[in-house]
């Protein structure tokens, strides 16, 4: 089967910055992936693009056409938003810590360690290598954390960790550089850096430098037309008197002058600078949020705004250069490590790494575009909805969340649990969960109401691990950790009906037969048991193995047992007759990844390399495996082959993706990425998985941070067969073998009109006029698209339309089919959406339900009319035949 990956659930934001492009795009960081965000139409999409290691910096263009992404091996790569693919590719030398596209995206501003770079922007334009670089500052004694750029791209200006803000001229004066302009006075590393402008001429006339400590600073230029100079420094101190002429303290800060050298050049090519012959003011204000850090901000020039986040979870914003307060709240207990606006102004962006929340607010009417907030700690379960449109997943941070498939978003998260969760199983009626956990307790969710109707409980505290339901949803079914032993309750009552004891072991799997009621466990004894759970007779079979079973699994039609030991082999069972059928040896399989601290190479190492989870396909020919390894296994059945090996990730910032390390992080303390340092930064978000392997540290002990280990701890696939999800340590991996991405060029096209549509019309281009014709969402146009189409040429042209646009396409067809006297025409355009398309309208029944009912009403009724016709005329035609036989 061709399964491509098509999105990752499970966090939306793990740190970095976020962007939000002209077209309401909200792009991410997601580990090694980029994560887009159609805050119009609600819906998400993971890029199928991998960076070597985890992303820090990104950086889209003025359009938001291209994306900038640079990650921590200093790797950038340049990509096509639109088409989805990367079209350069460039290391740097230095850790990058701030890029930026300037106004009109021909060049990018790359802070690059104590550096600060100026590289011509790629384009459309095919070349070897896309990147070219025109300037190099050096000017900088500290590491580069915020740059921006003015609007004629004449200036940058740039703040730095030696708590000073460098004002740089972009072009030569006169064959040579100026001097950067200093902006001193911070006592903290400053932050966020930016220029203000004057709303009538458009020109820079202020600055606004934000520091960690919670200090903000507005300078303020004022002074006659001229061109920009070097300025020399008159810094006051706090104890130092000031000098004749300056403005003493009053009000909200410290006001302090500077003055300017005499000297003028031309400041960019043969333009002048519009800034000089006056002096910058200073004006001192502070947040008022000690002891938390100021971690995130932004400046929208438009609206002379200023937001703030600070490391308590509070943010601020600001209307400048009054430094007036209109809001002020919080929205978690941990770091911002982010807060971004958008063109507008009126949206803000704030993201948390720790836990993995992403908000969209909008300021004005105080409400949210957008709120997500994914796991901040590994997921260990997953669970398909039956009509396969919902996915359920249950992590160690003891929530339970429900994803839509189709649009990438938790609808609902449920809290009640108190520790971590291990089983999830959807009931037959798609409106109920059940979840098991190591608090003792089995619960049911109303996905209707969004509450807990009934929780399961056993007369002692245990700790389940497993969970299976039988066909008719009467008997809940969950195996425990620490008493071995098998609970049954009523679903109806939630009282306890039986307990089934006979393993020696934790019970790691459970399912019930789909054809009968027979339950089949798997345990660390060594053992596959079947019961028959309704007869009370206990144990029916017993299947014993050489190693320890890790979970079990029934094929569709309940006629195949299917299960995995801890040597890396999965044995077949016929459950009827008690035989092995077939055994696959998958240890060669899945071996591969050498972590930081094996002692033997990745080829000769594939102990501890085993399946922890199974799952069969739709049909029972295929099975996927995946454990702990970096691949996901799909086996035949019936041959016993290898078909595919799915990777699961390339992020080298993932332990046991590469099979040779290199020797250089090899020192007498032990691997190199395995020693703390004690200089690190910390200001960044740390991983959700790195964070969860840290717990708690004893006093003055040095914690050994380390490296997450690739693997896969869940599989499920859909019960339509047409893409399955993996828990791993990334996440919720999503594959589907339908193609989730059409490139469509009319999103391209600014010039979509009436004239464009007749215009393709004429050029005898159907297709292209009904796409236009639906994009422009005309309805007279997109109907009289339809018709210029020869019934001949309708299934070419059907197949040709985008997914996004069947909605309209069919309530058109709806309102024909009503209206329309060409009937065989219209239904003709029916049937073939339905067979071209029937995946995605059956993947997105939910949100097509009131154009596909108002179809199936029109087509009921023309049935309706035509039966009551055709009854008519037989009897009719009956009475004709008779009397012509009498005459």
């Amino acid at each position: 089967m061709n399964y491509r990956f098509q999105n990752l659930l499970g966090a939306p934001y793990r740190g970095g910055n976020v962007v939000i492009t002209q077209n309401t795009n909200l792009i991410s960081p997601l580990g090694n992936r980029v994560s887009v965000t159609d805050l119009v139409k609600s819906q998400t999409v993971t890029l199928p693009i991998q960076s070597s290691s985890n992303i820090r910096r990104i950086a889209a263009s003025p359009d938001g056409v291209f994306l900038l992404t640079v990650d921590d091996n200093y790797r950038c790569l340049f990509i096509n938003i639109p088409r989805r693919v990367v079209l350069h590719r460039i290391t740097f030398k230095h850790p990058v810590s701030a890029v930026k596209f300037n106004p009109n995206g021909k060049y990018v501003a790359v802070a690059a360690g104590k550096l600060l770079q100026i590289w011509k922007s790629p384009g459309f334009k095919r070349e070897v290598f896309g990147f070219e670089l025109v300037r190099t500052f050096a000017d900088c004694n500290d590491k580069i954390l915020a740059i921006d750029w003015d609007n004629e791209s004449k200036y940058l200006i740039v703040g730095t960790k030696d708590l000073t803000v460098r004002l740089f001229f972009v072009d030569k004066v006169k064959g040579s550089y100026k001097k950067p302009f200093s902006f001193l006075g911070h006592k903290d590393s400053v932050v966020g850096c930016f220029f203000g402008v004057d709303k009538k001429s458009n020109r820079v006339n202020k600055v606004y430098t934000i520091a960690r400590d919670g200090f903000i600073f507005s300078w303020s230029y004022s002074g006659n037309d001229g061109k920009i100079n070097d300025f020399r420094d008159e810094v006051l101190e706090d104890d130092e008197p000031p000098s004749p002429g300056t403005p003493e303290k009053d009000g909200e800060g410290i006001v302090k002058k500077r003055k300017d050298f005499d000297g003028k050049e031309s400041g960019f090519g043969e333009d002048e600078d519009y800034l000089s012959g006056g002096e910058w003011e200073l004006t001192k204000h502070c947040f008022m949020q000690a002891p938390a850090k100021l971690t995130a901000c932004d400046y929208h020039r438009g609206l002379d705004l200023v937001v703030v986040g600070f490391s308590n979870g509070v943010f601020g914003l600001y209307q400048m250069p009054d430094f007036v307060c209109i809001h002020l709240l919080s929205i978690s207990r941990e770091k911002i490590t982010t807060a971004v606006f958008n063109d507008l102004g009126n949206w803000l962006t704030f993201g948390c790494a720790e836990l993995g929340q992403l908000l969209v607010w909008e300021w004005r009417s105080e409400s949210y575009i957008l709120k997500q907030q994914g796991h901040y700690f590994d997921v260990n379960t997953l669970a398909y909805s039956p009509d396969s449109q919902l996915l359920a997943t249950g992590a160690d941070d003891n929530k339970v969340k429900v994803w839509t498939v189709s649009s990438g978003f938790c609808f609902v998260t449920f809290t009640e649990h108190t520790n971590a969760v291990t089983a999830l199983h959807f009931m037959a009626n798609n409106h109920c969960l059940l979840s098991a956990s190591l608090d003792g307790t089995v619960r049911a969710w109303d996905l209707l109401r969004y509450r807990n109707f009934r929780t399961f409980t056993t007369p002692s505290s245990r700790q389940f691990v497993s969970l299976a339901a039988d066909q008719s949803g009467e008997v809940i079914c969950a195996g425990t950790l620490d008493s071995f032993e098998i609970f049954v309750w009523s679903m109806k009552t939630g009282r306890l009906l039986d307990v089934h004891s006979g393993h020696e072991g934790p019970v790691h799997g459970l399912m019930f037969s789909p054809t009968n009621a027979i339950l089949a466990s798997s345990s660390w004894d060594k053992t596959v048991r079947l019961w028959d759970v309704f007869e009370g007779k206990g144990t029916v079979e017993t299947f014993p193995h050489a190693h320890d079973v890790l979970t079990v699994t029934y094929r569709p039609d309940g006629k195949q047992l299917a299960c995995s030991t801890l040597d890396g082999q999965i044995h077949f069972w016929d459950p009827v007759d008690g035989l092995l059928m077939y055994t696959i040896e998958g240890r060669r399989d899945i071996a591969g990844g050498r972590l930081m601290t094996d002692r033997r190479s990745a080829a000769n190492s594939s102990s501890g390399k085993c399946f922890t989870s199974l799952c069969y396909s739709a049909d029972g020919s295929y099975i996927l495996a995946g454990g702990s390894s970096r691949f996901i296994c799909l086996y035949d059945v019936a041959d016993q082959v290898l078909l595919r090996r799915f990777q699961i990730t390339h992020n080298l910032s993932l332990d046991g993706v590469l099979d040779f390390l290199n020797s250089k992080n090899m020192t007498a303390a032990g691997p190199l990425d395995l020693i703390d340092d004690d200089n690190s930064d910390t200001e960044e978000g740390i991983d959700k998985q790195t964070r969860g392997n840290m717990g708690y540290n004893l006093p003055g002990s040095m914690p050994n941070h380390g490296r997450p280990v690739v693997r896969t701890k869940c599989l499920k696939i859909a019960p339509t067969g047409r893409s399955f999800s993996a828990a791993t340590t990334e996440g919720v991996l999503v594959y589907s073998i339908d193609e989730s991405f059409i490139f469509d060029p009319t999103d391209l096209d600014i010039d979509v009109t009436p004239e464009a549509i007749d215009a393709a019309l004429n050029e005898d281009q159907p297709s292209r006029a009904l796409i236009l014709s639906l994009r422009l969402n005309e309805d007279t146009l997109i109907k009289k698209c339809i018709f210029s189409v020869s019934p001949i040429d309708v299934p070419a042209v059907a197949s040709s339309i985008p997914c996004r646009y069947l909605q309209r396409l069919i309530e058109a067809l709806a309102d024909l089919l009503e209206r329309c006297p060409h009937l065989e025409f219209v239904l003709c355009w029916c049937q073939e959406l339905c067979q071209v398309h029937g995946n995605s309208i059956q993947q997105n029944s939910r949100n097509l339900l009131p154009a596909l009912k108002s179809l199936q009403k029109a087509i009921t009724i023309i049935h309706q009319d035509l039966a009551d016709t055709c009854a008519s005329n037989e009897y009719m035609l009956r009475y004709l035949c008779s009397v012509s036989d009498k005459k």
